[in-house]
Order: structure tokens, then sequence, then C-alpha cells
């Protein structure tokens, strides 16, 4: 598969990547999403260490992914209890 360089900047650091061109989009969304939630950050607390920063903006992300990994267990299990009582209608009407 073809394979792209870019630069992505993330707190005034600039990071090359290799990557497949169909991940560009996510990439550079992904890195602006970080660097607006550090300006975010910046303007609410008064601290300028983007180690902070950076630690704040890695804790909001991993807690909102965490939260959607858990709704998408939950609809997993709630579509597999789906499927059973299914399975278990159809058994009895054959």
């Amino acid at each position: 598969m073809e394979e792209l360089s870019i630069k992505i900047k993330i707190a005034n650091r600039v990071y090359p990547l290799t990557i497949e061109p169909k991940e560009e989009e996510g990439i550079r969304k992904a890195a602006d999403k970080i660097n607006e939630s550090i300006s975010e950050y910046k303007k609410m607390y008064a601290t300028k260490d983007l180690q902070d920063l950076l630690a704040m903006v890695l804790l909001e992300i991993a807690t909102d992914n965490l939260e959607i990994k858990n709704k998408g267990m939950l609809i997993n299990t709630s579509v597999e209890d789906d499927l059973i009582k299914i399975d278990e209608l159809i058994s009895q009407q054959l």
C-alpha cells in the first residue's frame, strides 16, 4: 500500500509521520482537537507548562474513550440478549 509522509504539529512541536493516505484526515483532525484542547486548558488554568496541559488533554481523551467503549459494550450485550431471545422464539415455533 502507498505511504504518505506528513508533518503534524502538536503543542508547538512538529512530528513527522508515515501513514496511509486514508488515515491523513483523521490524524489531522485529531491533532487539531488536541491543540484546541490545549488552548482551552491554557485559558482555564494558570499554567503554561505544556507537559501539564498535555496530561490534562490526555486524561480528557482517555476518559471519553473509556466512556465510548463502555457504551459499546452495553449495546453489544443488549443486542446479544435480543438475539438470544429471537433464537429462542424461533426454536419454540419449530
